[in-house]
């Protein structure tokens, strides 16, 4: 018997918190392409560049029509669906940024979204 074939006494804890986690995020077993709603599973990069906040997000099986994109210069959603999966995600942005400045592109399954910072509040003189 090797050392690593033991009883566990905490597997059984361990694997409980791991299906409730997997239920309350929808990857668990059955929350992919049976409808039953928005799965957690998109995976977003988040670039912050000296004037500009690029995104990448893999989205597999996505047709680029399906994609749905809006900003309000703090949060980016990304709505898209395919015929497995449904994606929506509402990505906090790490800096403001200027909403009418955004570009997309989608290849491959991967999106990119690039938009520029708007630069730090302006300070007001009291007279």
């Amino acid at each position: 018997m090797r050392g690593d074939d033991r009883d566990d006494p905490f597997g059984d804890i361990f694997d409980e918190i791991e299906r409730m986690m997997n239920e309350m995020t929808g990857a668990g077993a059955g929350a992919v392409g049976d409808g039953s709603g928005f799965t957690s599973e998109t995976h977003v990069d988040i670039y912050e560049e000296d004037d500009q906040v690029r995104l990448v997000a893999d989205l597999p099986g996505v047709e680029k029509d399906a994609i749905k994109l809006k900003c309000d210069g703090k949060t980016l959603t990304i709505s898209a669906a395919s015929p497995h999966r449904e994606y929506d995600e509402r990505i906090r942005l790490p800096a403001r940024v200027d909403e009418h400045s955004a570009s997309a592109s989608f290849n491959n399954g991967i999106l990119e979204v690039t938009v520029d910072k708007i630069g730090d509040s302006a300070a007001i003189d009291v007279e």
